[in-house]
């Protein structure tokens, strides 16, 4: 844990193949990290990992990573491309708190959990994607988001939600476009919370061909 904890000079660096984890606030608050490659034997991005590293412009997570802990990539200010691995499964608490600069997040079909607080204050964030194996997002985990334009939700059962989409301040990103499945649109339409957005659209409607969607965002 700790390993490269504050290394203020450190600009860039190449994880081999032959590591598997990372220790939690293994990156924390290196400030001057712009670059990171991680090997493809990584199978966790632990708590607070690469916590206020503000110059850190993008990941790409290895189809190796399953897991994404709590405060991960929180406060890392300047971080606008997210590519998650194909294996996730989780994502933790506050995993990308105050990512101003991320407008966009695909999560793959892979994730089950969306962790309370994931991606609180991402005032940037126009479009999220969450694929069809989510089932649940935990409460306020886009709070703040007041860029949200679009939701594509692939997930044919309503993922269980609390106050997802609310702000402290009681306004809310219910104005956002929400796309779901056709088959499942009254389903959401009924739905104590997802019933609350003003525009419940078929994905069908949108994507032409839902297979050939690209699981990273730009």
């Amino acid at each position: 844990d700790h390993a490269f904890s504050s290394c203020k000079s450190l600009i860039s660096i190449n994880i081999p193949n032959s590591v598997t984890s990372l220790g939690e606030n293994t990156f924390y608050f290196c400030d001057s990290l712009r670059s990171v490659t991680l090997g493809n034997s990584v199978m966790g991005i632990e708590r607070g990992t690469f916590w206020g590293c503000k110059s850190l412009n993008s990941i790409t997570l290895p189809n190796s990573v399953t897991s994404i802990g709590d405060w991960s990539f929180a406060f890392c200010y300047s971080l606008a491309s997210v590519t998650l691995g194909n294996n996730v499964t989780s994502i933790g608490e506050s995993a990308f708190a105050l990512c101003s600069s991320l407008t966009s997040i695909n999560i793959p079909n892979s994730v089950t959990s969306i962790g309370k607080y994931a991606f609180d204050v991402c005032s940037s964030l126009t479009s999220i994607t969450i694929g069809d194996g989510v089932t649940n997002i935990g409460d306020s985990a886009f709070v703040k988001c007041n860029s949200l334009d679009t939701i594509y939700c692939y997930a044919a059962i309503p993922p269980m939600v609390e106050n997802t989409f609310i702000n402290n301040d009681e306004t809310n990103n219910y104005e956002a476009k929400l796309y779901v499945p056709c088959e499942s649109l009254e389903a959401y339409k009924a739905h104590e919370v997802w019933g609350r957005f003003n525009a419940i659209l078929c994905l069908e409607d949108s994507i032409p061909d839902p297979t050939e969607r690209v699981l990273s965002c730009a």
